[in-house]
């Protein structure tokens, strides 16, 4: 019975139990749902979007019409992403972005688990907060126009 009990208790202390999104939020390549129920701010998103801190977003995806020197491009450009992808796939894509394309070099916002080379400020801690991902979100989504 001791070893029943402890098989149970390994189990339920898994990396899987202390997963920021579990895996029934993640539909195909998409978290259909927001993370959290407050309303969104594009335009926070858009100043995390642009911080040279925090998520680094600006460091490796550029954005047209975007008022952000030295845009990177080591990542896709990110003009018109509104319209080619749901907010939910973008959500996922930047929760976790391994779930779509693993060994992917975009890192992971908002997990803690099953990283590497984290620095000791981001140990056990997402990048982002669940409301800075829906703001995020919220930006991203609304880059329609594939030229502005």
């Amino acid at each position: 019975m001791t070893a029943i009990l402890a098989c149970l208790l390994t189990v339920a202390c898994t990396p899987e139990s202390s997963r920021l999104v579990s895996p029934n939020q993640i539909d195909g390549d998409s978290i259909p749902l927001p993370l959290v129920d407050t309303i969104a701010d594009a335009a926070h998103g858009e100043t995390l979007f642009v911080a040279r801190d925090g998520g680094h977003c600006v460091l490796c995806h550029q954005i047209v019409g975007l008022d952000a020197e030295f845009q990177g491009d080591v990542g896709p450009a990110l003009t018109g992403i509104g319209a080619r992808l749901s907010p939910g796939q973008l959500r996922l894509r930047v929760v976790d972005y391994e779930q779509v394309r693993p060994s992917v070099l975009m890192p992971s916002y908002y997990r803690t688990q099953d990283l590497y080379q984290v620095s000791n400020a981001y140990e056990g801690k997402p990048v982002l907060s669940a409301e800075d991902v829906e703001d995020l979100v919220a930006y991203l989504s609304s880059l329609k126009e594939p030229d502005a």
